[in-house]
């Protein structure tokens, strides 16, 4: 059920993307998207940060490493993610990026990546 809602989701979304004018186009982004993004200063829920780490070791870690700790040059280094992109940290698990990060979108839902992102604010800890 979590994978017809997110397709229908990411279906919407880019449908939209293709014939919506860019200022309509803020209504059809997820709503964990479009929230504030944290400050440096703020401090994830520690539940949601462990349900996230759980997630990310599941999700992540093959590419990203455990803790976020990568030897790969192909991967991004999850611990210098900037606080205040929260918009383009979700965008980048559902559709994937730069061809080289797979889309998530039809993995995991809008809930999972708001936990994975409370994990990656902690920086791996």
């Amino acid at each position: 059920m979590k994978f017809l809602r997110n397709l229908a989701t990411l279906y919407v979304i880019s449908a939209a993307l293709c014939v919506t004018p860019p200022a309509a186009v803020e209504a059809l982004v997820p709503a964990a998207a479009q929230a504030p993004a944290p400050t440096a200063a703020a401090t994830p829920d520690p539940q949601l940060a462990a349900a996230g780490k759980s997630l990310y070791a599941r999700h992540c870690s093959h590419c990203h490493g455990p803790s976020m700790i990568t030897s790969s040059t192909v991967a991004y280094d999850l611990r210098r993610f900037p606080v205040e992109a929260k918009e383009r940290f979700v965008e980048s698990v559902i559709f994937g990026k730069n061809g080289k990060m797979p889309p998530w979108g039809d993995k995991v839902n809008l809930e999972e990546i708001d936990a994975i992102w409370a994990y990656v604010l902690t920086g791996g800890k």
